[in-house]
C-alpha cells in the first residue's frame, strides 16, 4: 500500500485525512483526523527509527549494526525528532562537529592533517 501524501499534486498544500473505511465491512467514517506525528517522516527516518528501536535505543549497538559514530547517530536522531515537529533538545552543534571529525580520524576514514583542516575550519566558522 502507498504511503499517505502529504500535499495536494495541485497546489502542494498540506492535505488532511477526512475519511477512514473499514476493510471488512465497508463502512466509512467521515470527519477531519489528525495523523501521528511519523506519517510526517521521510523513507529515511523510517528506516532509521526501524534499526532504532530494533536496537531499543541503545546507541553502542546501533554503532555496531551501521558503522556510524554516535555523534552522527545522535544527529540523525535529533533530524527525525525536528522531521516529526518537536523540539530537538539544543546542544552545541560545534562540539558534536567536533566529535564526529575526532571519531573519523579515529575510525582512520581521514589522516590527521584533513582532521586539523576540518577543525579549523570548525573554529574559522564561529568567528
Amino acid at each position: 500500500m502507498p504511503l499517505i501524501p502529504q500535499s495536494c499534486p495541485s497546489c502542494s498544500s498540506p492535505l488532511v485525512v477526512t475519511q477512514l473505511n473499514c476493510t471488512a465491512c465497508g463502512t466509512g467514517v467521515v470527519g477531519k483526523f489528525d495523523l501521528s506525528p511519523f506519517f510526517r517522516l521521510s523513507p529515511e527516518s523510517l528506516k532509521f527509527l526501524e534499526v532504532f528501536v530494533r536496537n531499543r535505543g541503545n546507541v553502542k549497538e546501533m554503532e555496531r549494526e551501521t558503522g556510524e559514530s554516535y555523534w552522527a547517530i545522535r544527529r540523525q536522531l535529533d533530524e527525525v525528532i525536528t522531521e516529526m515537529g518537536m523540539e530537538a533538545p539544543q546542544e552545541d552543534d560545534i562540539s558534536i562537529r567536533r566529535q564526529e571529525i575526532l571519531a573519523r580520524l579515529s575510525r582512520g576514514e581521514i589522516n590527521v592533517q584533513e582532521a586539523t583542516k576540518l577543525l579549523s575550519q570548525i573554529k574559522g566558522d564561529r568567528s
